[in-house]
């Protein structure tokens, strides 16, 4: 018997979920400072190197698509589920929103400013990490940054821990265990935030968050 694509399983998932969503994340994104804590530092950190293009990848509805758009970036956002597609699009009609996966980006070679990952990377299987951040690194022009966020655990020996998403099988992630993956990629990281699993009512989970920068040569 085949076992079932993570991908399609996960884009099913969300399709399912779509609407119920869209009604909850974006409110909890903007209700909790330290949820975008990073995103400041991020935007300013694109800017000083002059601006360009910026992809959040893993947009769901299009929340913080919109909150990058509002900071002044140039950003268009992907996502594996149609059915969020639509719902970006529909509340955010001024900005670009597409279908796509991360592992295969529709985009040119070392073509974007920066890569956002806002808690998509939870549900990539820790195998098809690398291959994952090789495609970050592959869009991402020199000197770029990737900001990640994701939940954590701190255990850098156990590669990953599952955990009952209720959308769709999720990991956490060891903050160093994501940071050598990030450097044999080819990208270095610059900055991480770690949040007390204390505020987390829901799981008692630590939140990460790890800012990356590929390379200038």
């Amino acid at each position: 018997m085949t076992e079932p694509d993570p991908i399609a399983a996960t884009r099913e998932a969300y399709d399912a979920v779509a609407a119920r969503y869209a009604e909850d994340i974006p409110e909890r994104y903007h209700a909790e400072p330290l949820n975008h804590a990073m995103i400041p530092v991020f935007v300013e950190l694109i800017r000083t190197r002059g601006g360009g293009s910026v992809a959040d990848v893993g947009c769901g509805p299009g929340h913080v698509t919109a909150h990058l758009h509002a900071l002044g970036l140039s950003v268009f956002g992907v996502d594996l589920s149609p059915e969020m597609i639509v719902l970006a699009r529909s509340r955010h009609p001024e900005l670009r929103f597409e279908v796509g996966a991360m592992e295969a980006l529709k985009v040119d070679d070392a073509a974007l400013a920066g890569v956002l990952a806002n808690y998509s990377i939870i549900h990539t299987p820790p195998e098809r990490l690398p291959e994952a951040f090789a495609e970050f690194h592959r869009v991402l022009a020199p000197g770029g940054h990737l900001l990640l966020g994701f939940q954590a655990h701190d255990d850098a020996t156990e590669v990953a821990e599952s955990f009952d998403h209720l959308v769709s099988l999720a990991y956490r992630y060891s903050p160093d265990h994501i940071a050598g993956l990030l450097l044999s990629a080819g990208l270095t990281e610059v900055a991480r935030l770690v949040i007390s699993p204390e505020e987390d009512p829901r799981r008692g989970f630590p939140q990460a968050y790890l800012l990356a920068r590929r390379a200038v040569n």
